[in-house]
């Protein structure tokens, strides 16, 4: 039954290839996960590097008139190949990670970036690219092709294709440097969170902690073999404790840890990182980099992102400052007139406990009504009334963990549009953190549309006690948001593989929308089911949870607002000279937006994954941005149906499958028929004035 599924996998994707002995030069889908080891990185990204480089010579040597065929689409499939197999391993590195894998990954990393970022400053590749926008075929192109010959050229230009050749050498430097830097960094990150465990033995201790987490906690230290509740910086652990755990020592003790991950071995890698991004942006001609990065985004350049960042902050502060003097009086209220302002671990322990007090309350609570498998099922009805679309669990698909699903996604007609693996409890060889990964981008070829493949991962409360895993609601908004960036993806239908992505601004606006149905009864209803009883949320309890919803809305808004502010910082203000320590820097950003006084040892941007080892530096911004984006887009919805197939289809085609087939502007206006009205952010927030 196990070879037959595969098989039928094998066939549903289209395979076009046979295995062969690497299993990462095999072509066809599946892709056999199970079958990649470490010792079949460094051979099949050499060779895929070697082709790469043929097709590169190919192309700068080619012959006759320039045509968009033998220039524009043979440009892109460059490095179809070898991009395909590095991701795939990255993918690995970071889902699956060993010693091992880590070196092999290393090895190639430097070849594979230099190769790659190396192409816009191909001399060769640039003239070839040039002289076909010349000619009058490319005059006259039209939407997509049009389109993507400019974002081509832009791009080139960006990357530094007019500069100099003593400029180029420097730019090729520091393209690999920050790479090997990017990949320490993240390296270190998961490092330090595996170091640290709290094993308690004695009960007493864990007074205040929802059943869930001390069975969690029990689980994890019979899995390492100890006696008692072991305690890590995963975060459904991590969580728990500083939302719930009534001794301050121990919130304390793990929110110091939790926030100095690798403190020490990061902080030689920051400075580097960002003395190389100013550098970057020095050559490329732009004042900083916080223009060079939003150049091709909505913002345009790092002025109107300080701008947006501080109309937020002006417009919640006056909401954030009653707050916290709430929050002061209500723990006076239990504790004392002269009972002292919460410390940093002491800010979500109080919270929750005034969040209880004040609305009656208690996400615990909520947790049995979102069985996980419930909450898919839901998940995947919403998407099929809205999309159209049918997505159906695949068994017998090789994955790199047995916890890992897959899902085949399938548009109304039966033709097959993708897949995507499920990947969503903590492990100690995986990356911290929720996210979507597009594994593999489809397109047209010979008259059909091959298949996308992706995934979302996570690291959610895991099943425990023979009971499903049990999800918070904020589980579920993280499950709803990530699958929302992976219709994104797989719903894609760009006529041209490099007009798939969209501006980093934008890029949120698919995945934050998803997450406000999981605040509506009508799309509740389909998900969350008692995992026992299979009751629906009773209207009491979800009547409680709305009015709950905006609580401490502004101290939320601010903690973005932070991360987006300190991001633009380090990148534009910052100078060790002048400024000093890094962290003390930080610290001071950070307690403009604090209600608590920042410890002296607080590090939190040594863990900063989003900046320093992913792609959102001088883009942390986007997720506020995209918030007002998906803010306005869902009144729409609101307007006319949350289950109104018209409107969810006017969403696929306008948003989800366009990429970036025209400006990310131009499709929310398609949309909603006008420009974002950020108004619509601080009414669904609650942070307007009565």
């Amino acid at each position: 039954m196990k070879l037959a599924t595969i098989a039928f996998a094998v066939t549903a994707l289209g395979a076009q290839a046979a295995p062969v002995n690497n299993p990462l030069l095999q072509k066809g889908l599946p892709i056999p996960f199970d079958l990649i080891r470490a010792e079949h990185v460094e051979p099949a990204i050499t060779r895929l590097l070697e082709e790469a480089r043929q097709r590169r010579d190919a192309f700068v040597t080619s012959p006759g008139p320039r045509t968009y065929e033998n220039t524009m689409a043979a440009f892109e499939k460059i490095v179809e190949d070898l991009q395909r197999g590095m991701t795939i391993v990255r993918h690995l590195e970071g889902v699956a990670s060993t010693p091992a894998l880590r070196a092999a990954v290393n090895a190639v990393l430097p070849k594979y970036t230099e190769f790659v970022s190396g192409l816009p400053l191909d001399r060769g590749v640039y003239a070839k690219i040039k002289e076909y926008s010349q000619t009058e075929e490319a005059k006259a192109l039209t939407g997509p092709r049009k389109r993507f010959l400019e974002v081509t050229l832009d791009e080139f230009r960006r990357a530094g294709a007019e500069l100099t050749d003593k400029e180029q050498a420097r730019l090729r430097e520091i393209n690999v440097e920050m790479s090997r830097l990017r990949k320490q960094f993240a390296d270190h990150v998961l490092d330090a969170t595996n170091e640290f465990e709290l094993v308690i033995t004695d009960e007493r201790k864990l007074a205040g902690l929802p059943e869930s987490a001390k069975a969690a906690a029990r689980e994890s230290a019979r899995q390492k073999g100890v006696e008692g509740w072991r305690f890590t910086l995963q975060q459904p652990s991590y969580t728990a404790v500083m939302t719930y755990l009534d001794d301050p020592a121990i919130r304390e003790r793990m929110f110091r840890a939790y926030n100095t991950r690798a403190a020490a071995s990061n902080l030689p890698v920051m400075k580097r990182i960002l003395e190389l991004r100013r550098e970057r942006a020095r050559i490329l001609g732009f004042k900083n980099y916080a223009d060079l990065v939003t150049a091709d985004r909505m913002a345009k350049n790092g002025e109107r992102v300080r701008e947006f960042l501080r109309m937020l902050e002006d417009r919640t502060r006056e909401f954030y400052e009653r707050e916290n003097a709430e929050l002061l009086e209500f723990r006076r209220s239990l504790e004392g007139p002269n009972a002292p302002p919460p410390a940093m671990w002491d800010l979500a322990y109080y919270a929750e406990k005034l969040r209880k007090a004040r609305y009656d309350f208690d996400d615990e609570v909520l947790r049995p009504y979102f069985p996980i498998q419930a909450v898919y099922q839901g998940m995947f009805e919403l998407a099929s009334r809205l999309y159209g679309i049918r997505i159906q669990k695949v068994v017998g698909v090789p994955a790199w963990d047995p916890a890992v699903e897959y899902y085949e996604v399938r548009d109304e007609d039966g033709t097959l549009l993708g897949g995507f693996y499920t990947d969503f409890y903590p492990r100690e060889n995986k990356r911290a953190g929720a996210w979507s990964s597009g594994l593999i981008t489809g397109g047209p070829v010979d008259g059909r549309f091959e298949p996308h493949l992706g995934g979302i991962h996570g690291n959610m409360t895991p099943p425990v006690d023979g009971k499903p895993a049990l999800l918070t609601k904020r589980e579920v908004e993280t499950v709803f948001h990530e699958f929302g960036h992976q219709l994104h993806h797989i719903l894609g239908r760009s006529p041209v593989k490099g007009l798939t992505g969209v501006a980093w601004d934008f890029v949120e606006l698919p995945s934050q929308i998803m997450e406000n149905w999981t605040w509506e009864r009508e799309s509740l209803d389909l998900l969350a089911r008692h995992y026992q009883t299979g009751e629906r949320i009773p209207e009491e309890l979800f009547q409680k949870m709305l009015r709950a919803r905006n609580f401490r809305a502004a101290n939320a808004q601010m903690r973005q607002l932070a991360l987006g502010v300190v991001d633009i910082a380090l990148h534009v203000d910052y100078d060790e000279a002048r400024d000093g320590d890094l962290y003390t820097y930080a610290r001071k950003i950070f307690q403009r937006f604090t209600p608590a006084p920042v410890p002296d040892d607080y590090a939190m941007i040594a863990s900063f994954s989003h900046i320093f080892s992913g792609g959102y530096a001088c883009g942390y911004y986007s997720y506020k941005w995209a918030e007002v984006l998906d803010a306005d887009a869902f009144t729409r919805f609101q307007k006319e149906g949350i289950f109104n197939r018209a409107t969810g289809v006017a969403f696929r085609r306008e948003i989800l499958e366009k990429g970036n087939t025209e400006d990310a502007n131009v499709l929310f206006r398609n949309f909603m028929g006008r420009d974002p009205d950020p108004e619509a952010l601080f009414r669904r927030s609650g942070l307007i004035k009565r």
